[in-house]
């Protein structure tokens, strides 16, 4: 018996070892899988596939005094895994829906909208293929990724600021720039800002509607400067940067509402091109704001775009008649007299809580209280909104159970998955929205709450967002960095792990810095290793 144990001991020991984890061990988290299996047999009548060793392999382990937070953010894992496939053809890609073997182009069918959600994702996986084949799929002519509006230069440049390696966004910059200037011919007008349909933002029904949104044109900017880091050609990263400047003053001056304090849709020029799409529909009026804040008005934040005495917009976030929702935020201002107006489509973005803007809430937030901060509003309501998205990330069961759960949009104050019920009702499409992938979790837990800033260069900034005496602890252990593993532990009297207390990171094993109290550090990287 006793050499029994000794060999499983070892056994536990190399595994750890081989996936760079300092005090957890994938082991203890497996009872998460067979739970989220079995519930996924009561839902569907199937049973879950075990999925195991792909987390164990792949996934950074993170473990709270938080056990709500510890469960989603395996359960995001579970559902994500779900829609990694490899296809012959393209090598890894990721799925919104459900994968679709069946698709004839061998792509599953995968689509742009989310994509830099699952880029965001993926770069913390330990298998950087996955990020890497997906990402260079968009850049293929068959791909199409000008369906939705996304910032796909930076979602390049977000995964090599994890990889620290800049090789494979600059091995792709013709066809980023190529990407860029599509958008210039197509949707840019002489004004110089883009216009968009809402539906192509993947943001169908808004009471906006279509227009120069604030979604493209912060996107371009994003696209912009992405482009002018990754270049060695210093004409080139001048002519983009000054690109970024020239539409990020275009934003400010245009898409700000003095009246209203906040980024607005504006209704398209006489002469603008969204006029001739058969799509666009007419709010008859030329250069106005639509007069509605939406939750997509915090976006030029995450990019670096709005200025402090913009700041204000953010008491909205909280505010009974704004954007406050027991769920998480609504899409739409509450006070507005459309907010979510009659529609019998399941998809509308006239107020209900959805995922996907959610996710760009919390890194738009983020970005600001990690980068300068404000007086508006603090990281105590960054974690309220965090803890409200766990909240959210649930489904009611007939038995009264209620289990991890993510699909398409809810209602923000009642227990409700809108789009899951009405297809449902109609016996339509039933299931359609399991296991959706349009929305991240670990990336803003990782980089906003727990506060891993990826960067260049070998000094990596820690500015984590979790108040202090609101956790006794936490660990994210094996984490992929810049050709490293990292293990970033905060104790708060140094009880639960043993390894001092406060905040402390190590590098491949190697303690690296530490500090007594929850809060900003710096650390110094060793030699760094390229993938």
């Amino acid at each position: 018996m006793k050499r029994l144990h000794a060999i499983v001991c070892s056994v536990t020991f190399m595994a750890s070892s081989l996936y760079g984890q300092v005090v957890l061990r994938p082991e203890s988290f497996r009872h998460y899988v067979e739970e989220f299996r079995q519930q996924e047999k009561l839902v569907t009548g199937s049973l879950g596939n075990d999925s195991y060793d792909w987390m164990a392999a792949n996934v950074p382990l993170f473990e709270s005094s938080d056990k709500d937070f510890n469960e989603l953010y395996y359960f995001r894992w579970y559902a994500f895994q779900k829609h990694v496939v490899h296809s012959e053809k393209y090598g890894y890609l990721i799925t919104e829906w459900l994968p679709k073997p069946e698709s004839q182009d061998g792509a599953y069918g995968v689509l742009p909208d989310a994509a830099p959600f699952h880029l965001r994702e993926a770069r913390w996986l330990r298998t950087p293929e996955i990020a890497a084949d997906y990402a260079r799929y968009w850049l293929k002519p068959e791909a199409d990724p000008w369906k939705y509006s996304v910032p796909l230069a930076d979602a390049f440049y977000q995964v090599t600021l994890a990889t620290g390696s800049r090789d494979r966004g600059r091995d792709n910059l013709s066809a980023l720039m190529q990407y860029a200037e599509h958008w210039d011919a197509t949707q840019r007008d002489s004004n110089g800002l883009y216009w968009s349909i809402d539906t192509r933002d993947a943001m169908e029904k808004s009471i906006s509607g279509d227009g120069y949104r604030p979604t493209l044109n912060s996107y371009m900017v994003a696209d912009a400067r992405a482009i002018a880091a990754l270049t060695d050609d210093a004409d080139l990263r001048t002519k983009f940067a000054r690109k970024a400047d020239l539409l990020r003053n275009l934003v400010h001056e245009r898409l700000w509402n003095v009246k209203d304090q906040f980024y607005e849709v504006v209704s398209p020029a006489a002469d603008s091109g969204i006029r001739k799409q058969k799509k666009f529909v007419d709010p008859g009026t030329q250069m106005e704001f639509a007069g509605v804040r939406e939750l997509i008005g915090y976006i030029p934040w995450t990019y670096g775009i709005a200025t402090p005495d913009q700041d204000i917009a953010w008491k909205q976030l909280f505010d009974p008649q704004g954007f406050d929702g027991k769920f998480g935020p609504t899409t739409a201002e509450k006070r507005s007299p459309r907010f979510r107006f009659a529609s019998s489509d399941q998809c509308t973005w006239n107020g209900p809580m959805w995922p996907f803007a959610t996710t760009q809430t919390l890194t738009a937030l983020a970005e600001l209280l990690q980068t300068r901060g404000t007086s508006s509003i603090s990281s105590n309501e960054y974690y309220k909104l965090f803890a409200r998205y766990v909240l959210a990330q649930h489904l009611a069961l007939p038995g009264g159970q209620s289990i991890p759960w993510i699909d398409e949009d809810r209602d923000a104050d009642a227990d409700d998955w809108i789009a899951r019920r009405m297809l449902r009702e109609m016996n339509k499409q039933v299931g359609r929205g399991n296991y959706y992938n349009h929305s991240g979790f670990a990336d803003p837990l990782i980089t906003g709450l727990l506060g891993i800033r990826p960067e260049p260069g070998d000094t990596l900034h820690i500015h984590p967002l979790l108040p202090a005496g609101t956790w006794q602890y936490f660990a994210l252990d094996g984490l992929p960095y810049h050709g490293h593993l990292l293990t970033l532990i905060y104790d708060r009297d140094g009880a639960h792990y043993r390894k001092g207390r406060g905040l402390r990171v190590w590098v491949d094993g190697k303690i690296a810095a530490h500090r007594e109290e929850i809060g900003p550090l710096a650390v110094r990287l060793p030699g760094t290793k390229r993938p």
